[in-house]
Formats: C-alpha cells, structure tokens, sequence
C-alpha cells in the first residue's frame, strides 16, 4: 500500500479510536509522543497529526524525561496522551501507562511498532487499527456472556477435543468500550475477550497449535501440531525443537499450566494475517491460550503474583467452540445471535 494510502487509512481509523472509543472532547487537550525510529511509527504519527489536528506533539528523544514530565503537567484529569513507540519508552522507575492512568489522563498506546518490519505487517497493523464499535459491542458482550453462564466449555480442532468441565472467571473485555471503567484507553489494536476456568486443574484432552510467541516475543508460524493436557497442565505436545525448549524453560520454574482462555474478534488478523508482534497478534479472530503460571487479571489461591513468571501466548487452530453443548464458533466465525 503506498505511504499516503497507509497515513490516510491510520487517519480514518484513529480518528475513529479517538472520537468513538475515547470519546475525546475538542475542548480536551492531547499530547502526542512518538519517536521515529521505525516507518510504522512514522505512519502511527502523521495520521494522529490528521486525526488530533490540535494535539501537542512531542519528540521522546528531544524532550527527555524532564521534557515529557514538563508537558505532563500541563494537562488534566480527562485529556488524552498517545503514545507512539517504535520500541517502549521508559523513564527510570516509571511505568509510563500506569503514570497516566494514576493522573486520570486517558491513553492511547502503540508500542514495539518496529516488529512490523515489512509493508504487509504495516498495512495489516493499520487494518487492525479500525474500530466498528457496534461489531465490537455485538460480539463482545454476547461472548462474555456465554462465558460467564457456560459450566463446560469444549474446543475442537482437527481430530482432537479439550474440555472444560466447570465454569470460567467471569470474562473481560477490551473492545473499546469504557464506560463505568476506571480507565480510559490501553494498548492498540484491540479486540478481544477473555477468561480463564475457576478449577485450573479441569482441563482435559488435546487441542492443535498452529502458532506461538518465541523468546523474543515474536510471533512463529509452524505446521498445526497436537497438545496433550491433563488437570489443566500441558504435559505432551508434538511441537518442533524450539518450543519444547520453551516449554523447557517453563517448567524449570513453574508448572505449564494452561490459563488464559482469549477469544479474538479483530478481523484484520488471523492465521492467513499474522503480523509479528504478540500484543497485536493475541486480538486474531480465533482462540490463544496462556502457558505458564502467570496471569495479571485473575488471581488464584495459592499463586504469589510476584513470584510467578511466564505468560506465553499460543494460538489454537480451532475449527469449533462449544458452550454447554451450543456451538459459539464454527469455522472461522462467532456466532451469537440466538
């Protein structure tokens, strides 16, 4: 896609996130910070200049740390920062997102925009950016509520069937929709819903992946291979060398146990549209689950949060889902209605 297509379409679909999702008010300020160390981070910042006309923009590599506090203090609770980053920023002891958040200011954040390092992962990232808020609003509260109501979830892919007999933790979302919420904005894209079971350990049976997030937090494509889970631990898989050296890397500290429960809805990504980055790739029209022990949402009994350390994304060549025997998606598609 050619540069000024890519930088209008980022417009359109940013302005979309600013004025429907963060429902950002002309009399509120906006601080945009960006760097321009990646040509998607380049595409991310002159669409905002189309999309937040009015918005201060700062330099992070100019401006410094005392530069990006002094610009901080000229806002209020309710104006907006956007973050654009070719990597994350970081200021010393700071978490830049949970500053804003602490100041009431709402947030827009792009980060590691450099993992899409080619034009198709730039055009997919962009595609991604779009908010349809009434398709986000449709799917994502019905799904959190056949969640929140099933008492036993099963997953289908190709010959095999994991099932989930018990309830799940009631579901979350992040859809772009924050209205009685604390907080206003998170990372971009968005598009997904998520849970884990209330019992981890009632989990049984076998599912296929067809992708995982490596070492480096990027994305790896394989041939679909089987996993075996027993008592919501994964304990087999037919997985190639590097991941039975993750899983290695795993369970030298902690149990491979299978968490998160990630129903993606961004249409824009998918197993035939895979972007690199994980946070991006995680909201794919599909099912991810977590490995490893930690999760930041749920707290269990029995799991110090600060002790726990892996989170690893993997992705389910899912063909069906089933909530207390009603198929919820069937060959690549939601259903809800009924």
């Amino acid at each position: 896609m050619p540069y000024s297509r890519l930088v209008a379409l980022a417009a359109k679909n940013l302005g979309d996130v600013v004025t429907l999702a963060i429902r950002h008010a002309d009399d509120r300020k906006a601080l945009v910070v960006f760097d321009d160390h990646s040509p998607l981070a380049k595409v991310i910042t002159e669409a905002y200049r189309v999309a937040l006309p009015r918005a201060t923009f700062l330099d992070f590599d100019a401006a410094g740390h005392d530069g990006f506090f002094r610009e901080l203090e000229l806002l209020k609770a309710g104006d907006l920062v956007v973050l654009v980053q070719s990597k994350s920023f970081r200021l010393d002891e700071f978490r830049i997102r949970v500053e804003l958040f602490q100041r009431g200011l709402a947030t827009i954040e792009h980060s590691y925009l450099f993992r899409a390092g080619d034009d198709r992962q730039m055009a997919l990232t962009v595609e991604a950016l779009a908010f349809d808020r009434e398709y986000y609003q449709k799917y994502g509260h019905a799904l959190k509520a056949r969640i929140d109501r099933a008492q036993k979830t099963v997953v289908r892919c190709a010959g095999t069937e994991l099932v989930y007999d018990g309830p799940m933790e009631p579901a979350k979302l992040n859809i772009g929709d924050y209205a009685g919420m604390k907080n206003v904005g998170g990372t971009f894209p968005i598009g997904e819903v998520f849970s884990e079971p209330s019992d981890l350990s009632a989990v049984n049976g076998e599912a296929m992946l067809f992708a995982y997030a490596d070492k480096e937090h990027l994305m790896r494509i394989v041939e679909p291979f089987k996993i075996v889970i027993e008592k919501g631990v994964l304990v087999r898989h037919e997985g190639p060398e590097d991941f039975e050296e993750l899983m290695g890397i795993i369970s030298a500290e902690e149990k491979v146990l299978v968490r998160e429960f990630g129903l993606g809805l961004n249409p824009a990504l998918g197993r035939d549209r895979v972007v690199s980055d994980i946070t991006s790739f995680e909201r794919q029209k599909g099912l991810h689950f977590s490995l490893g022990e930690k999760h930041g949402i749920y707290k269990k009994p029995g799991f110090n949060q600060k002790k726990t350390r892996y989170h690893v994304d993997v992705f389910v060549a899912v063909e069906r889902i089933e909530f207390d025997g009603v198929p919820a998606y069937v060959d690549g598609e939601f259903l809800v209605d009924g």
